[in-house]
């Protein structure tokens, strides 16, 4: 460890250390009277087995946010190699609707969307909600889950996409990034 630890505000080394740890990419989607949101998001963790849940780390002033708060549940879709295309869109500044539009999805039993064709998707049950520093931690208590196509998954690394084909084949991006 280097003397005195990283300096507070020295995001950039920050960002490029983190940046070299390889995440799976899902898209976290909630509904509120009708209205749709979802982000991109791969600061998702499996906490318990008993009872099963999860924790997603969301930016503060995301618009998804307010939604799932009010809601109180939220789904999660894991995002398949082929699905690249959804990370994308869920990771822009567009309106929520516009996420939706053309993206084939259906309706979880919790009234979430659950993005079809993907590996597999969570319904949970927000437990709690901590704000620290610019995020919000969110636990949820799985309700129910669907596994989904055996594909490889969609991985973020280095800032950019990565496939794993099969369990000892990984296409990283090239380094440098």
């Amino acid at each position: 460890m280097s003397e005195g630890g990283p300096r507070r505000g020295d995001t950039a080394a920050f960002r490029s250390l983190m940046s070299r740890w390889a995440t799976g990419v899902s898209v976290v989607t909630a509904t509120d009277q009708g209205h749709d949101a979802g982000l991109t998001v791969n600061a998702l963790l499996s906490i318990s087995l008993d009872p099963p849940s999860v924790l997603v780390s969301l930016m503060r002033g995301v618009d998804t946010l307010p939604v799932l708060e009010r809601a109180k549940v939220f789904g999660v879709s894991l995002l398949s190699a082929s699905q690249r295309h959804l990370s994308e869109r869920f990771a822009r500044a567009i309106p929520s609707q516009e996420k939706f539009e053309g993206v084939a999805f259906r309706r979880g039993t919790t009234g979430v969307p659950l993005l079809e064709g993907s590996l597999g998707t969570l319904e949970c049950r927000l437990v709690s909600m901590t704000e620290v520093f610019d995020h919000f931690l969110l636990v949820g208590e799985v309700l129910g889950l669907e596994l989904g196509r055996e594909e490889s998954p969609l991985l973020f690394y280095r800032s950019g996409y990565a496939t794993a084909e099969g369990g000892d084949r990984l296409q990283l991006p090239p380094a440098g990034r």
